[in-house]
């Protein structure tokens, strides 16, 4: 038996796991559930062994399974390393890229920069994933991944990208449907919007400590859930430069209480983040060096 001559039914298998069920794990795969469920059955066939328990609303790893995927996960990971080496001794930055940003940063940042940057690099094939949260890099079988703010220690490498200014932001139409000018003793009777997710984002780094501590109104998920919520009238909110530059150039945003917000802070570094138990592939090298000096932060 070599179950190992193909990789296609363990990165199936990891797919029923991380996405929770065969439904999930084919339209991630964009295959048949059928041939999910084919190649699972003949891996528990070769292994002798059941990996996963099936009921009807969920599936499970036996403790069998839940061994055979640690190893799994770390012998891709091996296997990709081991790629990456291979096509850096080629110096052909080729093969997919996943890159993983929060919604606004993607939207706002690297989504116009991707066709100078397939037009330079035509061999690399890209996919680019949002996720509002720090995800884990392994699990999600992620290049690199762009996180906003200061980073917790970890086992991955870091390169700053640069900062980008927090603005304190709403309409015009909104700041016109107040009956008072926006201050600092006054915001807390303004409707503010905050992040759902997040908490401790919803802590304004103002220079001047504000009694009571604001408390949003409305919440959103996203930072760009939040800046459509600040487009809309809807209120107040504080976000980065990258994404509401544009909207206060062209007056559909107010910048507000400028100088109030602390400056320089955590919140404003922009990093890249990626393996430090692998050589940087150049393929992640090539993305980094190419977007660098192209970011509006």
């Amino acid at each position: 038996m070599t179950i190992l001559s193909s990789t296609v039914s363990l990165e199936m298998l990891l797919a029923v796991v991380d996405n929770g069920g065969f439904s999930a794990a084919a339209t991630q795969l964009d295959v048949q559930v059928a041939r999910v469920s084919r190649a699972i059955a003949k891996l528990e066939q070769d292994l002798d062994c059941t990996l996963l328990n099936r009921t009807t609303r969920r599936v499970e790893l036996t403790q069998e399974g839940v061994f055979f995927v640690n190893e799994v996960r770390a012998s891709l990971q091996q296997l990709s390393h081991a790629e990456s080496r291979l096509r850096e001794l080629k110096k052909t930055p080729t093969g997919t890229l996943r890159i993983d940003a929060a919604s606004p940063f993607m939207l706002h940042q690297i989504v116009p920069l991707m066709a100078g940057f397939r037009k330079a690099y035509p061999l690399i094939d890209l996919e680019l994933i949002s996720n509002e949260s720090i995800i884990d890099l392994i699990e999600k079988r992620t290049d690199v991944a762009i996180r906003i703010g200061q980073l917790e220690d970890s086992n991955l490498h870091a390169r700053l990208l640069g900062h980008s200014k927090l603005h304190i932001v709403a309409s015009p139409d909104y700041l016109q449907s107040l009956a008072f000018p926006v201050t600092l003793e006054t915001l807390k009777d303004c409707s503010i919007i905050g992040f759902a997710s997040s908490s401790t984002l919803n802590n304004w780094p103002m220079k001047q400590v504000l009694s009571p501590p604001l408390k949003p109104s409305i919440l959103g998920s996203s930072g760009e859930t939040i800046r459509q919520l600040c487009l809309q009238g809807n209120g107040i909110a504080l976000l980065s430069d990258f994404m509401v530059a544009k909207d206060i150039s062209e007056d559909n945003l107010v910048s507000l209480l400028e100088g109030s917000v602390s400056s320089p802070h955590p919140r404003e570094q922009i990093n890249a983040v990626y393996y430090k138990n692998s050589a940087l592939s150049s393929r992640i090298s090539a993305f980094l060096d190419y977007i660098q000096d192209k970011l509006t932060l």
